[in-house]
């Protein structure tokens, strides 16, 4: 009887041990916080491991506060995640691999790495598809950029930096927003 009594006691707790166990097999969330509104992702670690362990690592360091949205282009894309908002660059650890290959689609919503003209040269940066970017895809052209993750809440936040005025300043002389667009935090929720 008292054996019966103890693992009816133990039932919730263990329980509640795979529930967690469960949830944290899932893909992440994030929260990113703007002055602009608040957009939710979830993160595809299935998919873009390298990637996803490298933002999150940026994210839980507090890497992503206080950087902008410093690249706007309407109709294509906003960027982010690697300047602070007097354009000062954030020094980055070393380049991750390039994920293009995962077969993950830059479509709208979708969440990608930027990088430079070298293929495995994504660091801290990142931008959110604003439409369906087929050119931005791995193929035999161009070795494309990683997706690893989507928006699931929010993309009217999105929509509405891709909406701010853009001219010269900072790096990209005629995408900048004029009005600074913060990313305040970015959080694994």
């Amino acid at each position: 009887m008292k054996k019966l009594l103890l693992i009816a006691l133990m039932m919730p707790l263990c329980a509640g041990l795979a529930l967690a166990q469960d949830v944290s097999k899932g893909d992440p969330t994030i929260v990113i916080k703007t002055n602009k509104g608040v957009i939710e992702a979830v993160l595809f670690k299935d998919k873009a491991p390298v990637t996803v362990e490298n933002f999150i690592k940026y994210a839980n360091a507090g890497f992503y506060d206080g950087t902008i949205f410093h690249r706007v282009i309407w109709d294509f894309m906003i960027q982010g995640g690697g300047f602070d908002r007097y354009f000062n660059r954030k020094p980055t650890r070393p380049p991750i691999k390039n994920e293009a290959a995962n077969g993950l689609k830059n479509e709208r919503g979708t969440l990608a790495m930027a990088r430079t003209s070298g293929v495995d040269s994504p660091t801290s940066q990142f931008f959110i598809n604003l439409k369906n970017n087929t050119a931005l895809n791995h193929s035999p052209r161009d070795y494309g950029y990683a997706v690893f993750g989507k928006v699931t809440q929010g993309m009217d936040v999105v929509d509405a930096i891709a909406s701010v005025k853009t001219g010269p300043g900072g790096p990209f002389s005629s995408d900048c927003p004029l009005d600074t667009v913060i990313i305040e935090s970015i959080r694994v929720k």
